[in-house]
């Protein structure tokens, strides 16, 4: 038996092949790394966002005043998700501890403990307007339909040192 050069059809279909390949890496494998590198990076963002919420708590232990407690919680939940603030473009106003990425409460009575006082440190990171990749924003919008954000609470001892 003689071996048969290969003829110009099956090299033509060895290039087809070859392009299907490339079509399928592109179309199916691409997004599907690219989903889940946002579904890691909004892990991450809720992470830090935990993070920071119980810094913010664990500073407003300190003793001072109910304002130096506000303005020191804020500022360490402000340290703790630097890299998301700085990502968002967004400032953390710490003087008026009221106004998101960071809300710190006034001490008031804990919940289901009236005699104790309490102060509550809300963080939130707005995904849909600042997404880590362009126009996954939109797409995760039927999933996100709110700001991602964590609470951590302090209860206070207000009793002078």
């Amino acid at each position: 038996m003689s071996a048969h050069p290969r003829s110009p059809a099956r090299q033509r279909q060895q290039g087809v092949a070859t392009l299907e390949f490339a079509f399928m890496l592109i179309l199916g494998v691409v997004p599907l790394l690219l989903l889940t590198y946002t579904g890691v990076m909004i892990m991450a963002a809720q992470q830090t966002l935990s993070l920071a919420s119980a810094e913010g708590a664990r500073a407003s232990l300190r003793y001072a005043s109910p304002q130096e407690r506000r303005v020191a919680a804020c500022q360490a939940a402000q340290r703790s998700m630097q890299w998301l603030l700085d990502f968002a473009g967004q400032q953390a106003n710490c003087s008026n501890a009221g106004v998101p990425p960071i809300v710190v409460s006034a001490p008031a009575p804990c919940v289901g403990l009236a005699s104790a006082q309490c102060m509550q440190v809300s963080v939130s990171y707005d995904y849909t307007s600042k997404p880590f990749l362009p126009g996954t924003g939109r797409m995760y919008g039927w999933l996100m339909t709110q700001p991602i954000r964590s609470t951590a609470v302090a209860q206070l001892d207000l009793a002078t040192p």
